[in-house]
């Protein structure tokens, strides 16, 4: 039911806003802004190329996954129409509402299941209730679906479930005692063999919308195995064998999915991409003075006759790319204290919300940074109480707050970049407010 009235919201929200009447500066720029240029590619006949205004030739700047939904869209529906838009939406509201029972498994699991913070609730799951709620209508988890054409809701879905599926395989929440005998081992490593493939194929889904969440997979396989390896030691071969079969499987399954993308950046782009080229042109805008620590917009001029795009086209995006990486690593050795405070200064941005202009607004952009902060103050503080009272899944939670934000710290940093992560904050938001107790109670 919450996760109809997630997708019936945001698909009203869409239609009664109008939200897919988007601009239509800068020839449909807006429109999906890189992705949108190269389904427009695609649909065309000039293959997966051109993310910007002008002709450039073949591209990964962009992992495939949500420019082939817009392609999609695009021939279905038309290139840049309001069908296109709206199916696009449509499908993201999809993605969007799917996290809803994703959410509830996470809670229910790392919460409910031990009756942690139920206070006086008769509900089965309160806090997985609760959270699956917050998600479902609170209008920040909405804006992504209803007004961006970008990753963000594919993204969040994907990572989200990969996290459940993540929690699943180290049993928790669940009321088993594990095997200790050898058929017991065999029976417990057949069993979970599928959950470590899905986990595979789901991570290589991530990484062909979001790659910047990469760092989360090695981590959270370590942190599935981890109590399995320290409780048997380096003698236990058993408990190896498993852990090693499991994530082996996992990392076959990923490289399963990343194959086909690889392959043809090899073929096509004569470069061992594994999964974007852009990176040290986004690096080097994070170093230039006019930023200020705040890359902003395209990387690269959109308008064709500007003379650092026909540079880019003349030279080709790999070669485009490793020279800007060059000149990014002299400007980080030429002034290295500069850098390390535009560093710390996104990290602050990244938790306590971009600077915007006020416009004349000033309430409003008060308050919309108020509304940011809390929700990372109540991530943050639930976060640190999880950890306080060491319940199971505290681990897993930590790692995606360590590490989830790590390169946007050194790159770029957008309120959208915090998406992945808004599921956990959601349920450390209702866990934190559900663990308080009245004054009178606690005297």
């Amino acid at each position: 039911m919450i996760f109809a009235v997630a997708f019936a919201l945001r698909v009203a929200v869409i239609l009664i806003g109008h939200t897919y009447r988007i601009r239509t500066i800068g020839e449909n720029f807006d429109f999906g802004f890189e992705a949108g240029r190269i389904a427009r590619s695609l649909v065309t006949g000039h293959g997966y190329a051109n993310p910007f205004n002008g002709i450039s030739g073949p591209t990964a700047w962009l992992t495939p996954l949500y420019p082939l939904l817009l392609a999609a869209a695009f021939k279905l529906f038309g290139v840049y129409t309001h069908a296109a838009a709206i199916a696009v939406m449509v499908a993201d509201s999809a993605f969007s509402a799917l996290v809803v029972p994703a959410i509830y498994e996470i809670a229910q699991r790392c919460f409910d299941a031990r009756g942690i913070a139920r206070r006086r609730s008769t509900a089965a799951a309160p806090v997985a209730l609760w959270s699956a709620w917050v998600w479902a209508v609170y209008p920040p988890a909405l804006q992504y679906a209803v007004h961006w054409i970008w990753e963000m809701s594919l993204t969040v879905c994907l990572f989200s479930w990969a996290l459940v599926v993540t929690l699943r395989l180290r049993g928790v929440g669940e009321n088993r005692e594990a095997g200790t005998g050898e058929a017991d081992a065999a029976e417990d490593m057949r069993k979970a063999l599928p959950l470590w493939f899905v986990l595979g194929v789901l991570w290589g889904l991530v990484a062909l919308s979001n790659a910047s969440l990469l760092l989360c997979l090695p981590a959270s396989m370590l942190w599935v195995v981890w109590p399995q390896i320290r409780k048997g030691g380096l003698r236990h071969w058993q408990v190896w064998r498993r852990a090693l079969a499991g994530a082996l499987l996992t990392t076959l399954a990923f490289a399963a999915v990343m194959a086909p993308w690889v392959a043809r950046n090899e073929r096509v782009m004569h470069a061992l991409i594994l999964t974007r080229s852009n990176f040290g042109i986004e690096l080097w805008e994070s170093t230039l003075y006019a930023n200020d620590a705040f890359p902003w917009g395209a990387a690269l001029p959109v308008w064709p006759g500007d003379p650092v795009f026909q540079q880019y086209v003349r030279m080709g995006e790999v070669k485009f790319a490793q020279m800007r990486q060059r000149q990014a690593m002299a400007n980080i050795r030429s002034h290295p204290g500069q850098i390390a405070r535009w560093t710390l200064d996104r990290f602050l941005f990244f938790w306590e919300g971009m600077p915007h202009p006020a416009n004349g607004r000033p309430m409003l952009e008060y308050l919309r940074q108020f509304s940011y902060s809390l929700i990372s103050a109540c991530g943050l503080l639930g976060l640190a109480l999880m950890l306080r009272q060491k319940i199971e899944g505290a681990g897993l939670f930590a790692l995606v707050f360590l590490l989830v934000p790590l390169v946007y710290y050194f790159v770029t940093v957008q309120a959208r970049f915090r998406h992945p992560m808004e599921p956990l904050i959601a349920i450390l938001g209702v866990y934190l407010f559900r663990s308080t107790e009245s004054s009178r109670k606690a005297a």
